[in-house]
């Protein structure tokens, strides 16, 4: 394994930023690569301590002649958000100088081809973090971007080209849940590890043994040993059921149990009103159209002081947000619907 550190040019004289970078060089050149990274939000860090979790068993596979693909670990994806502070408050999620949320604005490349990135010499310090983060995982079979939701079960959002044959990979990390998309005008980062091999030949897009993913490990707070090991094994089942390490006492995964549905069944269910949040609902519930999900207290102790929020649709209760003060117009939870949502809103990927 070799550990190098990448450096981050900042906009002002004597400031830059860095963050570690951990390489595996595989035995066999046949074999597919992984390029796994957390913290691109930089507050979000259940993927940060699974990557902790996990490195000794790459060690492991290592010194044992294992590991058959080549390996990329990025396990604190975004300096420049991990050290934005406001007030005391951490601010992982949007750059602060550009207003820009870290996972948006990545090139989406016409092709698999590094030539093509732009020139962010003159460009803001988190455009240039974003084209260094493309460099390095561009050309990889495995991309997995680790994020989490505020509360939630554990879920993949996964581009419809790449489905059902990533239901291995669903299957042996063990989350409960899978979205399906199919078109990034916003420049994610699964998008720009994904749109790249859409109109190239069969033979370079390779889509049957490729695997691009935004992982949800579960909520903010679910930052726990026993969970990072759990995410750990789930890691390393993929790595093995896909090639990059050879491990014969692991069985191959079983079939996906979890639920599946495309993005635009989801409803963000916004706030009516501004106040306090009593939750009727929590992330796995299923609930029938008209089930009450949660009571805004918008005016406390009033006789008219109280909102209720219902279930448009039959569904599952995927995510809800973790802070119980909100503003109208914030969303309360995502409900996973049976059927297509009638709100806009959910045709575009929210993390």
């Amino acid at each position: 394994m070799q550990k190098s550190i990448e450096r981050i040019a900042g906009e002002s004289e004597g400031v830059s930023y860095e963050f570690p970078l951990f390489r595996f060089t595989g035995s066999d050149k046949a074999a597919p690569s992984a390029y796994l990274q957390a913290a691109l939000h930089a507050g979000e860090l259940p993927g940060v301590v699974a990557i902790d979790a996990l490195m000794p068993m790459l060690n492991k596979a290592e010194a044992e002649g294992r590991i058959k693909g080549n390996l990329t670990i990025v396990p604190w994806a975004n300096p420049i958000g991990r050290a934005q502070y406001h007030f005391g408050e951490h601010q992982g999620r949007f750059h602060l100088g550009t207003r820009t949320n870290f996972n948006r604005g990545f090139p989406l490349l016409a092709a698999p081809d590094t030539a093509l990135l732009p020139d962010t010499t003159l460009g803001s310090v988190d455009q240039r973090l974003k084209t260094r983060l493309v460099q390095l995982s561009l050309g990889h079979d495995i991309v997995l971007d680790l994020h989490c939701d505020d509360e939630g079960l554990a879920y993949l959002y996964v581009h419809t080209s790449l489905w059902p044959g990533m239901a291995d990979c669903a299957a042996a990390m063990g989350v409960d849940a899978v979205v399906l998309w199919s078109e990034d005008t916003d420049g994610t980062f699964e998008g720009a590890s994904i749109m790249p091999y859409q109109n190239v030949p069969a033979d370079v897009a390779k889509l049957d043994r490729r695997v691009a993913t935004t992982v949800e490990y579960r909520g903010i707070l679910d930052v726990d040993g026993a969970l990072a090991a759990a995410d750990a094994d789930g890691l390393y089942r993929l790595l093995v059921a896909r090639g990059v390490i050879a491990d014969s006492a692991l069985p191959a995964p079983g079939p996906f149990t979890g639920f599946v549905a495309p993005l635009e069944n989801i409803d963000m269910m916004p706030a009516p009103r501004a106040g306090a949040v009593l939750y009727d609902v929590k992330p796995g519930d299923r609930v029938a159209k008209g089930a009450r999900l949660a009571t805004i207290v918008h005016a406390p102790g009033e006789a008219d002081g109280r909102t209720e929020v219902f279930a448009p649709q039959d569904g599952i209760i995927l995510t809800r947000r973790s802070r119980r003060i909100i503003r109208a117009g914030e969303d309360l939870l995502k409900l996973v619907g049976d059927r297509k949502s009638t709100d806009a809103r959910s045709g575009t990927l929210e993390d």
